[in-house]
């Protein structure tokens, strides 16, 4: 790397990297302290799930107008802006006492750190060729990586020594200093589309859903990537405990392993797939093999979790990150002035999938305890009804016959 390249990526890898990392231990920080805020607040499944999944809820709404914000205002603006909202949210998350307040604290940080992998995306397009898109998506989900491992046993231990509200205040104020280095630091670039008119820009993402080539990968973005994000989130710390009777502790531990795979995954991403693209290995390739794996962990996960243990969640693990690849192989198909709206449209759908399953999960399971059910055979239900919604994305995604 020259010395002009390495002070590009100083001045506009970090920063952005740096937001994602926050952005990916807020998503997963209730995976540790939800049974807290459970046994302070008296709180069901069904609540928490729905506390928890308002973060998706508010970052999903975000996508379709950020894309158009993205190309026409450009990442740095449009990101350090956002961070701002996810500093008061997490304030409002630490001072709250219901409900309501917690709920709120969550979504405002959800809309806040909406823009901080599709930032990173367009920086990147308007920046760097094309050869070396996966290469940085790797990157740059290895540092969401090292938020998702953050928010297992570092997190865990922490609560030992502070309050869950202490906490998110010092979330709080971590990024409002990452909202100020990208706003001082990162470079600008006029963006390719800032001329275009309103109806312009909503015309590029009309044309991106009219796409087949959008619509191939987006049904797995919602129930694969998705499902992942909201099993990884909340349930798969309940289900642990459920099914395998593992303490708090030993929970942490096991969503330490599996944020570790998923590191893993990203740094394979980052070091070999630009490679990979050059000695003539496709990415589709890649990440078929991959979702099939994934699919097949998680439906042994499901029906034998005493075989699961310590290998089978962190498989899922690596496997999600490798699910990451469809943001590339989607945006390939579209002009660098649409890229913002390609991903964030396929964004859209990854966390309304996410807020979906997460609240209709927690659903579903006091549903049929109330109905009479085992909460092991509700939890077991619950996770069959998401293996049997991925196996459809995943037939229509290697379906033949297509373009």
């Amino acid at each position: 790397m020259n010395p002009v390249d390495r002070r590009l990526w100083i001045r506009l890898f970090l920063p952005f990297a740096a937001g994602y990392f926050l952005s990916y231990l807020f998503r997963t920080v209730n995976a540790v302290i939800g049974p807290v805020l459970a046994r302070e607040l008296a709180l069901p499944d069904n609540a928490l799930g729905l506390l928890t999944s308002t973060y998706f809820l508010a970052f999903g709404a975000a996508q379709l107008p950020l894309g158009i914000l993205l190309d026409r205002y450009g990442p740095r603006r449009v990101e350090a802006g956002l961070l701002l909202l996810a500093a008061s949210g997490a304030a409002v998350f630490a001072l709250s006492d219901t409900l309501a307040g917690l709920a709120t604290g969550r979504a405002l940080i959800g809309l806040g750190v909406a823009a901080c992998l599709m930032a990173s995306f367009k920086a990147f397009s308007m920046w760097f060729p094309p050869e070396r898109q996966a290469s940085l998506t790797g990157w740059i989900m290895a540092s969401g990586g090292l938020g998702a491992l953050a928010a297992s046993k570092p997190l865990e231990f922490a609560l030992g020594f502070a309050g869950w509200r202490d906490i998110a205040l010092a979330l709080a104020a971590a990024t409002l200093l990452v909202a100020a280095l990208i706003g001082f630091v990162v470079p600008d670039k006029h963006a390719e589309s800032s001329g275009s008119g309103f109806r312009e820009q909503l015309a590029g993402v009309r044309a991106v859903f009219a796409s087949p080539h959008f619509w191939r990968y987006a049904p797995m973005g919602c129930l694969m990537t998705g499902g992942f994000m909201a099993v990884q989130g909340l349930w798969a710390s309940r289900w642990m405990m459920v099914h395998e009777g593992l303490a708090q502790a030993g929970v942490a531990i096991r969503l330490t392993w599996i944020s570790g795979a998923m590191l893993a995954g990203f740094l394979f991403m980052g070091f070999f797939a630009t490679g990979l693209v050059r000695r003539g290995i496709r990415l589709e390739s890649v990440y078929r093999g991959a979702m099939v794996t994934a699919l097949l962990a998680f439906a042994l996960i499901t029906v034998r979790p005493a075989l699961a243990g310590d290998l089978l969640w962190p498989v899922l693990g690596a496997c999600f990150s490798l699910s990451n690849i469809a943001y590339s192989l989607v945006a390939q198909a579209f002009p660098s002035a649409l890229s913002g709206r390609a991903n964030t449209s396929l964004n859209l759908l990854v966390f309304a999938g996410a807020f979906g399953l997460q609240w209709g999960i927690g659903g579903l399971v006091d549903g049929l305890q109330a109905a009479g059910w085992a909460i092991d055979a509700a939890y077991r239900a619950a996770f069959l009804a998401l293996l049997a919604g991925q196996m459809l994305a995943l037939l229509w995604l290697l379906r033949p016959g297509r373009p």
